[in-house]
């Protein structure tokens, strides 16, 4: 996967808190040991355990976010820093989004997406890296260590590369599309886990609109028109591969040893990678309906 090096990245969209400090000692440490890519469930347990912070890092998060501008400004630059990767994902998944909510007649609002180390204040609550990337309905913000990057291929035993990066990035702001959407407080009201709970329904969801994008991914620009990256089938199978390093059984096997569908919460890997493919092979959103019919 390579950006158009003279393709401009837009940093407004990633707040950098790298460093910020984040919350003193206490609050709601959220702890899922970086195995899995969170959405609404980090949103209800954070709610349910008396968090709710609005806040994020100050100060220097304000300094990083403008070195972030200084230091990622071509795709030349997101070839070569995985900070200007993520923004340049971030812009070419919003890109996308933005679009296609235009063509259907709605109105698409930016999420931004807050770049932070080992902890940080949200609209969900006090949270750690140790939960993983995670979207919170809160803020309508996605958070990212970058440090999970690594915890993929040495502690989830994922392939890596850009693209699974990517894959996400673009998974997260699928929750935020389901939020838009209204699909997150539909799901809120059901069961919310085992093999057919709403939870695992989500993030199959969100894995699905992240394969969309993947499909739409080199037909989005910059602001003066620029197409933004080029994907190969190498990727996209980067991206499958990260997509099954996250999947329940996957984890509790070799967490725990065994596994129990009864306590998943975001679907097995070849359920992962079925609603990739899914998104990728149709392209379309329409074909990410989770919530009827088999999810296997």
């Amino acid at each position: 996967m390579t950006f158009n090096d003279d393709a401009g990245l837009d940093t407004s969209q990633v707040s950098d808190q790298r460093g910020g400090g984040g919350f003193p000692g206490g609050g709601l440490a959220v702890g899922g040991g970086g195995l899995g890519i969170v959405g609404l469930i980090i949103y209800l347990v954070i709610n349910t355990l008396g968090g709710g912070g609005t806040g994020g890092s100050t100060g220097q998060g304000a300094i990083s976010s403008q070195q972030l501008a200084q230091e990622c400004k071509t795709g030349a630059d997101a070839n070569a820093k995985t900070e200007c990767r993520v923004v340049g994902f971030v812009n070419s998944v919003q890109a996308y989004w933005s679009a296609q909510f235009r063509a259907s007649g709605k109105r698409y609002t930016p999420a931004t997406t807050v770049l932070f180390t080992g902890s940080t204040q949200t609209g969900c609550g006090s949270a750690t890296s140790a939960v993983g990337p995670f979207y919170c309905p809160g803020d309508k913000h996605v958070y990212l260590d970058l440090g999970f990057f690594d915890d993929l291929k040495t502690k989830l035993g994922a392939q890596g590369g850009p693209f699974a990066q990517a894959y996400v990035v673009a998974h997260e702001y699928g929750h935020h599309v389901q939020d838009l959407l209204g699909t997150m407080d539909k799901a809120a009201t059901g069961v919310q886990e085992g093999p057919e709970g709403s939870s695992v329904r989500l993030e199959l969801q969100a894995d699905c609109y992240a394969g969309v994008w993947a499909n739409h991914a080199e037909k989005t620009t910059d602001s003066s028109g620029r197409p933004l990256l080029e994907i190969t089938d190498q990727n996209i199978a980067d991206g499958l591969d990260a997509a099954a390093s996250v999947g329940d059984d996957r984890i509790q096997q070799e967490s725990q040893g065994r596994v129990n569908p009864e306590t998943w919460t975001h679907g097995s890997s070849a359920e992962r990678q079925k609603w990739f493919k899914t998104g990728y092979g149709t392209g379309n959103p329409a074909a990410c309906d989770t919530f009827t019919g088999p999810i296997t």
